[in-house]
């Protein structure tokens, strides 16, 4: 791939070839269309599963504890990059919409789910972490009211972390192809990439797994000293919180940090360069992917969740019922009245004629 770079001017555009740009690759080994359709089906179940949790979140549970509350912006949050999967899709197929905005929304939108939705996952397990190892439910709403300033405080940091990468997107066309690359300014690209890298890195794998094991670790060893009978579920859901959290974002934090290897020329040639291109094609694709997994991971296995989902649903139909059988008795009404109708009106016309 071709780094391209233009002065603040915009004036001129230089494009700057170097090491990589000698080596032949490919962006993965994923089929094109395969890749779009992977995308296609995590957006329509990703947009079913978010808009779900978030009709029963507002209309049912309401938004009255802390887990309610990171539940609510992590679904806001997948939602945001499940809106942008389509995008996504039309760039896998070659179907390049020829507008900067569009590739900044790419960019953009993927930063700021990326960021949010970790931080958000870190704040869902010191919340558990505090209520179950050390009991402070009992502060409510005063944790409430800490639980929207730190989710405020998340929002900022995502879209300013975001930034850099939105103002820097851009459709460049070279030999008669088009892609979304990053149009840098001379002379700082490096300290772009780095600080691209250095932030993914430092929110995915420095700061928020560490957090993540240590709370689902002292979480597991309250659990398992409970005589509940809930506690294998309880386990086994902790457990594939750790898992989806493991398998979607390590991968890529991984192959992000061998990018920063290879800025700094550590890491170097052609055979190098080809396996991280590879890489990165896989855990970014796996990466955007779990939009979908979120809501069944963190809500649908919930107790509560499901009984209110399942609550919801029982309205729904008995009022659907409610409706069909109305319905029907003024149906049959309606024939009554008028097979009565013509009850009596036949005597009359027979005595008119």
């Amino acid at each position: 791939m071709t780094e391209t770079y233009t002065d603040s001017m915009n004036t001129a555009s230089y494009y700057i070839y170097e090491t990589e740009d000698m080596c032949t690759t490919e962006d993965s080994h994923l089929n094109r269309h395969l890749k779009a359709a992977i995308f296609y089906v995590v957006f329509a179940l990703g947009l079913i599963g978010n808009i779900t949790v978030l009709w029963v979140l507002l209309k049912i549970m309401h938004v009255k504890n802390m887990t309610n509350l990171c539940l609510l912006n992590l679904a806001l949050s997948d939602l945001l990059m499940v809106l942008s999967l389509p995008s996504w899709a039309l760039y896998a197929q070659g179907h390049y919409i020829k507008a900067n905005e569009m590739c900044k929304a790419m960019a953009g939108t993927y930063q700021v789910g990326f960021y949010s939705g970790i931080l958000f996952v870190t704040l869902m397990s010191v919340d558990r972490y505090l209520v179950i190892v050390h009991a402070v439910a009992v502060l409510g709403a005063k944790m409430l009211r800490y639980g929207i300033v730190v989710s405020v405080v998340i929002w900022m940091v995502s879209i300013c972390a975001a930034l850099p990468e939105a103002i820097f997107a851009a459709m460049v066309t070279e030999d008669n192809i088009t892609s979304c690359q990053r149009l840098y300014p001379v002379g700082s690209a490096q300290k772009w990439k780095l600080f691209r890298n250095f932030g993914e890195n430092a929110v995915g794998l420095f700061i928020s797994l560490p957090i993540l094991a240590y709370c689902y670790i002292r979480v597991l060893m309250v659990v398992k000293k409970t005589k509940n009978s809930k506690k294998e579920r309880a386990i086994k859901l902790i457990l594939g919180i750790v898992i989806v959290f493991v398998v979607f974002w390590v991968p890529y934090n991984v192959v992000v940090f061998l990018k920063t290897l290879e800025e700094f020329g550590i890491l170097s040639g052609c055979e190098a360069y080809r396996h991280i291109n590879m890489a990165m094609g896989w855990t970014e694709t796996i990466a955007l992917t779990h939009c979908c997994v979120n809501p069944i991971i963190y809500a649908f296995v919930g107790e509560k969740f499901r009984k209110s989902l399942v609550s919801m649903f029982s309205k729904y139909l008995g009022c659907v019922k409610i409706y069909q059988s109305t319905s029907t008795q003024s149906k049959i009404s309606e024939n009554e009245t008028s097979n009565t109708a013509i009850f009596f009106t036949s005597p009359i016309k027979s005595t008119q004629i």
